[in-house]
């Protein structure tokens, strides 16, 4: 099978963004690829951080993705800075790439304007490892949100400048898009982040996630009871597509034009979907906390595999590279 490669940060709280645009797809990917799943702690490091909490938020982090459904029996799971050669590759793909590409990235120009005391060459090279991260497992497929897209094409294009310096050595990755790949968040403004405080983590409790309904961004329009809406300027309708049955969608769309419910009515019903969607993930997780014992020989054994075929691959760098190889 051709390989795919995915990352998330360990930055605390997983909400159902991460969950609709990223694990759902890597979970519907397990059976159709060899999949690598890393927690890249690394890229972490680029702001600032609670050291205390790092090693408890990657293995919450690996947890909460074992709950949602990657079965560590058909995936590779591990940390990013486990595996060394991560690093490494990213040095050797350093020297093949322009500075001016980087300079381009809109991700590394929002992460300035949102880190303006720490604008460090980390934040800058972000898009470098990211392409190691990648091409260290001859990753050919890289599911990822449309924010990310920019990035792939820029691991493709690092991929073929190294190509063509020094050989046929890497696939070039190809973006994949989930059916999620913008989930907005409850300010119905930005995207679902918990930076910015407009998410449902995945960890919520019902009571928590009926409240944070209560109070999220609906249609503009629908200032009274009475006022007609428009579904598709509505928040609150596009995770209906997401958590909701046909039938239940049909009734928000039809109610919504028709102003014959209210916007509280809708939140009720999204609420109770979701609800019920993130029990027996929430019961895993539970499950899987208490075991961290259990969550870190995961991690151990997932970095062994993963170290296995990176090993194999920076031998095949350093050859191409003309290097002195043990």
């Amino acid at each position: 099978m051709k390989r795919s490669f995915s990352g998330i940060q360990p930055t605390g709280d997983l909400h159902i963004g991460n969950y609709l645009g990223a694990i759902k797809t890597w979970v519907e990917m397990l059976d159709k690829y060899e999949c690598f799943f890393c927690i890249v702690d690394l890229h972490a490091l680029t702001i600032k951080y609670d050291t205390a909490e790092m090693a408890r938020r990657t293995l919450d982090a690996v947890a909460v993705n074992i709950a949602c459904g990657l079965d560590p029996e058909k995936c590779t799971i591990f940390v990013q800075s486990h595996v060394p050669e991560h690093s490494e590759l990213c040095w050797v793909l350093d020297t093949v790439t322009p500075m001016g590409e980087l300079s381009r990235m809109t991700q590394f120009k929002e992460k300035s304007r949102q880190n303006v005391e720490n604008v460090n060459v980390g934040l800058f090279n972000y898009p470098v490892l990211q392409a190691a991260d990648i091409l260290l497992y001859k990753g050919e497929a890289v599911p990822v949100g449309e924010d990310q897209v920019q990035h792939i094409e820029f691991a493709r294009e690092v991929a073929r400048k190294f190509n063509a310096t020094y050989g046929e050595t890497f696939p070039e990755p190809k973006a994949l898009l989930s059916n999620a790949a913008r989930v907005m968040g409850l300010d119905g403004v930005n995207k679902m982040s918990k930076s910015l405080n407009n998410h449902i983590a995945i960890a919520d409790s019902p009571d928590v996630i009926r409240k944070k309904l209560a109070t999220a961004m609906t249609d503009p329009a629908r200032k009274r009871r009475t006022d007609p809406g428009e579904p598709a300027k509505c928040n609150i309708y596009s995770l209906h597509k997401f958590f909701s049955t046909p039938e239940q969608i049909k009734w928000v769309e039809e109610g919504c034009r028709s102003a014959g419910i209210g916007c509280l009515e809708c939140k009720k019903v999204l609420a109770e979907n979701i609800i019920a969607v993130l029990d027996p993930i929430q019961e895993r997780y539970a499950r899987l906390k208490a075991d961290t014992g259990g969550v870190k020989r995961v991690v151990a054994d997932g970095a062994a595999h993963a170290r296995e075929i990176a090993s194999g691959v920076m031998t095949e760098v350093r050859e191409a590279l003309g290097l002195y190889v043990k």
